[in-house]
């Protein structure tokens, strides 16, 4: 497995980095997976895990699968009250990168209707703050 990873890395041109990488298995003996990960020099790690900012392996049915983008929905809010940016520089954060944020989400997951009922009352609430449409 490494002798292809490194293949792959002198192929490409990118770097695997050995340290910052999770092996993850399924239906493995968790000795067997500790052996590989020693091998590789990783660590092991368990599902879910949150991988590009999404949580892979967990239920999206449930509510708890979507409270981290919920939180970082809610800080990325509260970090933007800052007195430095225009009511124009406000809308303009608003409605480019928090709108994307959740459809970047949703375009993997489908979200049960409570979650996206209050993602579009909090995007409503701070468009009705700020001035928006």
């Amino acid at each position: 497995m490494r002798a292809v990873l490194l293949l792959f890395q002198a192929l490409s041109g990118l770097k695997v980095n050995f340290s910052k990488s999770l092996l993850v298995g399924t239906n493995v003996a968790p000795s067997w997976l500790n052996e590989a990960a020693m091998v590789l020099n990783c660590k092991v790690g368990v599902i879910p895990f949150m991988y590009l900012g999404l949580p892979i392996g967990g239920n999206a049915c449930r509510l708890s699968f979507w409270e981290p983008l919920l939180k970082r929905f809610k800080s990325r809010l509260s970090g933007w009250k800052l007195k430095h940016l225009s009511l124009g520089g406000h809308l303009v954060l608003l409605k480019s990168v928090l709108s994307s944020l959740p459809f970047y989400a949703l375009s993997f997951f489908k979200a049960p209707s409570c979650i996206v009922s209050s993602i579009e009352s909090m995007l409503n609430f701070f468009f009705f703050f700020f001035g928006g449409e």
